[in-house]
């Protein structure tokens, strides 16, 4: 029996009306459509403690799907900095839609408790990355680009690498406010965009950093500042190791697949042979998280069929990197 013309445009009046208000919590976005993601409730530059190298005292807390999280958890791995600070994976709660601990944390059974025990405002949303202080009972950090400063500076051993370097501060810096806008952000401005003219300008700044990145790793490389691995590197990969898994077939990022960029698959098949960074990735959990809990996304919660990551990042033989 055929649906009547009436009932199939109410019902899509109703699902838009749905869907704005939805993403309206999900991914705020301006008056022209544009996507902004909303400021960390604990945004501001804490400076280094002075019982940083304290065993027991400091916990990174994380979670595997979310990018920001991923590129703190990536410095954590490179430069060695276990024994100094623990790592805690959180788990998403798709019906509540939040992060929970699999077991109670410091008395807390959801992050949120703890953003409200460490002064968060009423309407702050509690996110990954978090730094955890249990001798102060606090959060002291959850901005992403604050984090990687401050665990790059952290007592780790002493040959950890220095991911900023002074001689390459300029283009590290360059790089770092090119991504955070077209790339780490601008698969989110495609995804979440609430009309075409928003998903256009968002989709064609994130291909034309790509292509920047393009030709300084064609030119260049093995890296993006050179011949050193740097922030600028550590601060792309979690998006581009998810492009294929998750943003391309969910976000809308489907114009240029990334084969077609060959030096930046070379450059994240390079980096993720590195020591420490292949741990960080669960594509399993991208997938099943990104498709299963973005409800105004994908309603269903079904999770198609991918590739497998081994088949994303078998780029030429490399050593891997100390």
């Amino acid at each position: 029996m055929p649906i009547p013309p009436l009932v199939v445009s109410s019902v899509r009046r109703l699902w838009h009306c749905q869907w704005r208000q939805l993403m309206g919590g999900l991914g705020p976005a301006d008056a022209d459509g544009n996507y902004r993601r909303p400021a960390g409730a604990f945004a501001a530059v804490p400076e280094l403690p002075a019982g940083a190298a304290e065993p027991g005292r400091h916990v990174l807390i994380v979670g595997r799907s979310c990018p920001w999280a991923h590129r703190t958890w990536l410095v954590w791995s490179l430069r060695r900095l276990d024994t100094s600070i623990e790592q805690l994976v959180v788990e998403p709660d798709p019906e509540r839609g939040r992060w929970r601990f699999v077991e109670p944390f410091e008395g807390a059974s959801a992050l949120i408790d703890l953003y409200r025990r460490s002064g968060s405002p009423a309407g702050a949303r509690a996110t990954v990355p978090a730094l955890y202080d249990r001798r102060l009972g606090r959060i002291v950090a959850n901005e992403s680009a604050v984090l990687v400063d401050l665990l790059n500076h952290w007592p780790g051993p002493e040959d950890a690498p220095n991911l900023a370097p002074a001689g390459l501060s300029d283009p590290i810096q360059r790089w770092r406010e090119l991504f955070q806008s077209a790339v780490n952000d601008g698969v989110y401005r495609c995804g979440f965009a609430r009309n075409q003219g928003a998903y256009d300008r968002a989709e064609a700044a994130l291909f034309a950093a790509l292509e920047e990145a393009e030709a300084e790793l064609t030119a260049r490389g093995p890296w993006l500042c050179g011949e050193q691995l740097t922030l600028a590197d550590v601060v792309l990969f979690p998006t581009l190791i998810r492009m294929e898994l998750v943003y391309a077939p969910l976000f809308g990022r489907s114009r240029r697949p990334l084969w077609q960029f060959p030096a930046l698959s070379a450059w994240r098949a390079r980096l993720f042979a590195t020591a420490g960074v292949a741990a960080s990735c669960d594509a399993p959990a991208w997938r099943r998280d990104y498709f299963g809990a973005l409800f105004p996304l994908h309603p269903s919660g079904i999770v198609p069929a991918g590739p497998e990551l081994a088949t994303l990042v078998n780029g030429p033989p490399v050593a891997p990197q100390p």
